[in-house]
């Protein structure tokens, strides 16, 4: 059998980290599988559903490197909902029902005031012919349920291990809203079937979900896929990780924040697995070590601080080569290689090299707390031209005559020179800023 997988966002909003991270550990299934990767744009609701964030969601996909085999909209897919739907009507499985949403909410306040599950009660089904016309005549639309057989409901989740449900336990789902508009639930059924999804990895928040679904399934004449249920992300205080928290889109992410992909990839595909986090170099490396058995139960803490960590260090050792376009498209085209190498260590991420450039071109406020110490560090200044070894002789000539060392001799030179407490090496930084630049700095007194 060769993997079927799909990822299935709804474009209502742009893709949350908590989202990419389902995304990814679909792609990572497939590919480790030698199987195909579905992107499928769950548009169903057009009232909710914006273009612009279908091209959001393909935008921060491609960055984040996910390619996908096959592409659908469910907005195409209405003749097969509207012929499965059919089949489940004409089966008994699909029934009309009349309830308004404040007679149902009654139901349910009545039965949890008595300890009872909010299950619903099928009064539906006992209506005759003559009531549903009478509510008709009323101007009433029905929604429509599925009929849950009353009979164990089982799986073994590829994460989670074995599942048990029980058709007695659960209200039938509304598959129909009263405007006639099919909902999730069965859309995402048929499709399932339509393009021979072998599996189906989504977040444990669906569970109760799959348990529907799996009847669906079986009275449409289909196999279930099998099933991975993944836990949802936490925030840093063990609380559920919010979507409106703008940050955490990853086209904001990419844009706004400058991360890397790979610092994102790195995080979201361990998180909440027994493998360490840590700085991956490429996508192979994350497809090899994928495996669903690593995949903890606990709920995964997201932390930001964590994902700047990472982007650190793979900015740390990321090569001149592979940041040169992206520095020119950010207005940077005249840093260099040794620019790079010498700023890359003290960057968190791409951005933050704009405050090291204005560093070495300035205009920057120097600090200079001693004038006299700064007048005597710019009489002792090297000719140009400068290079490695100039910030070692000029530092040597200032001891001797000063006598000072160690912090109290450099603190205040980094200070006066950068108007900064720490940064790059100045031996690297020095010839960069330049012989004038470093005695108008120090002048500033």
């Amino acid at each position: 059998m060769t993997v079927a997988v799909r990822f299935a966002p709804s474009p209502t909003g742009t893709l949350h980290i908590g989202s990419a991270r389902t995304a990814l550990i679909v792609w990572l299934f497939a590919r480790k599988n030698k199987g195909t990767f579905m992107l499928r744009i769950d548009d169903t609701d057009q009232e909710r559903s914006k273009e612009e964030n279908v091209q959001d969601i393909e935008k921060a996909l491609k960055w984040l490197g996910l390619d996908w085999d096959s592409y659908a909209r469910q907005r195409d897919n209405t003749a097969n909902y509207d012929a499965a739907i059919q089949k489940l009507k004409d089966s008994g499985r699909l029934y009309p029902c009349y309830e308004s949403e404040e007679e149902l909410a009654l139901k349910r306040k009545s039965l949890l005031a008595r300890s009872l599950p909010p299950i619903y009660d099928r009064a539906a089904l006992e209506l005759t012919d003559e009531q549903k016309a009478a509510f008709e005549a009323a101007g009433r639309k029905p929604h429509w349920r599925f009929k849950l057989e009353i009979e164990p409901i089982v799986w073994n989740d590829l994460v989670r291990g074995k599942v048990e449900f029980h058709g007695k336990d659960m209200s039938d789902p509304v598959l129909i809203r009263e405007d006639g508009r099919p909902l999730y639930h069965i859309c995402s059924v048929v499709d399932d079937i339509d393009y021979g999804i072998t599996h189906i990895v989504r977040g444990e928040d669906h569970v109760t979900n799959t348990a529907c679904h799996k009847q669906m399934f079986e009275a449409l004449g289909a196999k279930a896929p099998e099933f991975a249920h993944i836990t949802l992300l936490g925030d840093s205080e063990g609380g559920k990780l919010s979507k409106r928290k703008g940050s955490l889109s990853l086209n904001s992410m990419a844009a706004d924040a400058g991360l890397e992909p790979m610092a994102i990839v790195s995080l979201i595909a361990r998180i909440g697995t027994s493998d360490p986090i840590e700085p991956l170099d490429n996508m192979q490396a994350v497809v090899d070590s994928f495996d669903f058995s690593k995949f903890s139960r606990n709920l995964p803490k997201f932390d930001e601080e964590e994902l700047y960590r990472l982007n650190a260090k793979i900015m740390h050792k990321t090569d001149f080569a592979a940041v040169k376009d992206r520095l020119a498209e950010m207005g940077l085209s005249d840093i260099d290689e040794s620019f790079w190498n010498a700023v890359r260590p003290n960057l968190e991420a791409l951005p933050d090299i704009k405050d090291w450039w204005q560093v070495a071109k300035g205009p920057v406020t120097p600090i200079i707390e001693d004038a006299a110490f700064a007048a005597t560090a710019a009489e002792l200044l090297p000719p140009a031209p400068w290079d490695a070894t100039t910030w070692k002789q000029w530092t040597d000539a200032i001891k001797a005559k000063t006598d000072r060392k160690g912090k109290n001799l450099f603190m205040p030179l980094r200070q006066a020179i950068t108007g900064q407490e720490r940064g790059p090496e100045l031996g690297d930084l020095l010839p960069l800023i330049g012989r004038d630049r470093v005695l108008e700095r120090l002048k500033a007194a």
